[in-house]
């Protein structure tokens, strides 16, 4: 494949007026050096300009500097392509000063090669331009395949993300330093431009798009299509070619657009942006039949989030709207800072344009995303960011709360699970799935807080990022007030309450796994039942029959009193098991009563000067207890909960249903066990009973 197959933002960008820079021409001045001494070499001409035109009173210095270091470096190196090596960090730095990043980026992109390829070493980075910088290219630094082999791959990744917690302009780098690598691909062999394309695909573009880094999102986009996918990319850009007119239609609705605005005296400049090849070929399978109209959209540019609003209010006035494409992003932004106003409207023909709102700070925002916030780690005291430590501290408010905007909750939920995935195949499987989710919600807990979940989120998720390990135990939810199975999907703006078993006497069901999105939740499932083999499968015990056994309490003989003599009974209020602490009080007729130390009524009989029996357990294994299973009413509830029962191998002494309330049912069941060791089993299973979101151990005062 020609490398100008494999280059479609070649054309985007000469119709967006930036002309693709030669690089044989600034390879050549790379080699010839400055021309006169104290001027910046020729080959950093392009990039000053950039920079300049984005931070006018920029200092150059440490450009020029850094430039002749990596030049020096490199030289003698060169590209498969056959350019100097030094034109690719200055291609890499070039992308970047276009975008708006500021001077320490461009600084260390210009460096990012340098300890991998040279020898260049840390230490002189840090000696010639900080901490900082040094922090910025050690981040970008692949691990060498000689100490990793197979794992270079993904313990690199794994590197970088952690390196963005503390520093996002990390990933910046790193995206335009893959960016200008796909540009040049065309000189690999097919087999590997196929496998970097994929990893671009499945990893780098969804970092863009998290980090709002929209121009370069979209052409990785392209040159990943045309790679994987060279068939249907000749057909987009065919399609393209032959509707090469297909402007005219979107330019005549924009001067309407630029009159009535004009009219109602709104100060804004309307553009016809043409889609990248992907947005037509989504659009083709969307539609179907393409117009002059879906080859592009118009953009309109004001200066006030209020003007946004007063655009939109003529639009829908003066044009048909088409409702259903009408998407608020300034009152709800993007989980990656995206913010816009969305819309569509009919022209007098019928044709339909799309149409994006938004200021020009929006739009800035919009195509660099995290580059155009420059540097948001750096004290106000300082002036500029300190090393990685000082970084994280000077982003955060008292509340602890981190103030940076580039450090969302994916972000965070991201380094949060990494930690819990040593195993290079599962990390690098898992980030993939875990990048694959492309939007967010928010929901609120009912505590106070938010949580932000990826879409399609569960409760199970929701219980696992707030709670972390201790989700195990959690029994179910509450969403907006009303009872909901840990299966529930959650939406934007839900508030959620977590159920949670404070005896923690069982763990996540195997079925969890079905319901959890979020990589830290499978990870922490996994974990506990790969620790808990024994909760995965239990085996199915054949149902027994009903014990004979009379109304009143038993004796038993697994309790033993320090009371010669005396007669040994449960109590009914707490129904104690093996190996409960318990304490026994005697009562009329010779007969000791065996609670567990929690019981209230163990504090009653304390009130009333009552002295305590000491109890220990005998050896006999069998059991009886109480336990209250809380559910929704639903139908064959009751016989469900008593199949589960059986199949666990209990027998059921006694059992009441309370009339429902508010939807809920109460079940109370006596239970007889051959072992009290499957007590946590046997509540296991009741709870993996649809409709069921509690089951707890009787704990109420004796009535008798």
């Amino acid at each position: 494949m020609s490398a100008e197959a494999t280059n479609p933002g070649a054309q985007i960008s000469r119709r967006r007026g930036l002309p693709r820079i030669d690089l044989r021409r600034i390879g050549r001045a790379a080699l010839l050096g400055p021309t006169s001494r104290g001027r910046l070499p020729d080959a950093m001409g392009h990039v000053a300009d950039a920079h300049r035109a984005h931070h006018p009173d920029a200092d150059l210095a440490v450009l020029h500097k850094a430039y002749v270091l990596a030049e020096a470096s490199h030289r003698g190196q060169f590209r498969k392509s056959g350019e100097p090596y030094i034109t690719h960090p200055l291609a890499v730095t070039l992308i970047l000063a276009e975008l708006g990043a500021e001077t320490t980026t461009l600084t260390a992109s210009l460096l990012h090669d340098t300890v991998e390829d040279t020898e260049v070493t840390l230490d002189q980075v840090r000696a010639e331009f900080g901490d900082e910088v040094c922090y910025l290219v050690d981040g970008v630094t692949k691990l060498e395949k000689v100490d990793y082999g197979a794992a270079a791959e993904p313990e690199t990744f794994r590197k970088m993300l952690v390196a963005t917690g503390n520093d996002v302009r990390v990933m910046s780098i790193k995206l335009a330093d893959r960016l200008h690598n796909m540009r040049t691909l065309g000189v690999m062999r097919p087999e590997k431009q196929a496998r970097i394309a994929k990893v671009t695909r499945d990893v780098l573009i969804p970092l863009a798009e998290r980090l709002g880094v929209q121009a370069l999102k979209t052409e990785l986009e392209d040159l990943v299509f045309a790679i994987l996918h060279p068939e249907e990319y000749a057909h987009t850009r065919a399609l393209i070619a032959d509707n090469a007119t297909a402007g005219d239609a979107l330019a005549a609705i924009s001067e309407d657009v630029r009159r009535v605005l004009r009219e109602a005296d709104i100060a804004a400049e309307v553009l016809v942006r043409p889609r990248h090849f992907v947005s037509v070929h989504r659009s083709g399978l969307k539609r179907g039949e393409l117009r002059g109209t879906d080859f592009g959209r118009l953009l309109v540019l004001v200066g006030e989030d209020a003007d946004c609003y007063a655009v939109l209010g003529e639009l829908h006035t003066c044009f048909t709207p088409v409702i259903s494409e009408f998407k608020d992003f300034i009152a709800a932004p993007k989980f990656n800072l995206y913010q816009s106003l969305h819309t569509a409207v009919a022209g007098p023909d019928g044709a339909v344009a799309e149409v994006l709102i938004r200021t020009h700070q929006m739009h800035k925002v919009a195509e660099a995303g995290v580059v155009a916030l420059g540097n948001p780690y750096a004290s106000v005291e300082s002036g500029g960011a300190q090393d990685g430590t000082a970084k994280e501290s000077a982003g955060e408010p008292q509340d602890g709360e981190r103030a940076d905007p580039t450090r969302p909750g994916w972000l965070s939920r991201l380094l949060e699970w990494q930690q819990a995935a040593p195993d290079p195949d599962t990390f690098w499987t898992t980030l993939r799935a875990d990048l694959a989710q492309d939007r967010e919600i928010t929901v609120f807990r009912a505590e106070g807080g938010m949580l932000g979940l990826p879409a399609g989120a569960t409760c199970v998720d929701a219980a696992y990022a707030q709670y972390g390990e201790a989700a195990h135990g959690c029994l179910g939810a509450r969403v907006n007030g009303r009872l909901a199975t840990l299966s529930t999907v959650l939406s934007d703006g839900d508030t959620v309450q977590l159920l949670l078993d404070r005896d923690a006497v069982s763990g996540p069901s195997p079925e969890w796994l079905s319901h959890a999105r979020t990589a830290a939740a499978r990870i922490a499932i996994t974990g506990w039942l790969a620790a808990h083999p024994e909760a995965v499968g239990l085996p199915a015990a054949a149902p027994r029959a009903a014990l004979a056994v009379s109304a009143g309490r038993r004796d038993v003989a697994n309790a033993v009193v320090d009371l010669p003599g005396a007669t040994v009974r449960l109590a009914g209020c707490c129904t104690p098991v093996q190996p409960d602490a318990v304490t026994g009080f005697a009562v009329r007729g010779g007969v000791v009563t065996v609670h567990r130390r929690e019981c209230r009524a163990v504090e009653r009989m304390r009130a009333l000067d009552r002295t305590p029996v000491a109890v220990s357990w005998g050896d006999a294994p069998e059991c009886r207890v109480t336990l209250y299973a809380e559910s929704f009413g639903r139908p064959r509830l009751l016989a469900d909960l008593t199949e589960a029962i059986a199949t666990a191998g209990a027998a059921i002494v006694a059992a009441t249903v309370e009339p429902p309330s508010e939807q809920r049912v109460r079940h109370t069941y006596t239970l007889e066990l051959p072992d009290a060791a499957g007590l946590h089993g046997l509540m296991r299973a009741m709870r993996d009973v649809p409709g069921v979101y509690d089951v707890s151990r009787a704990q109420h005062p004796a009535t008798a």
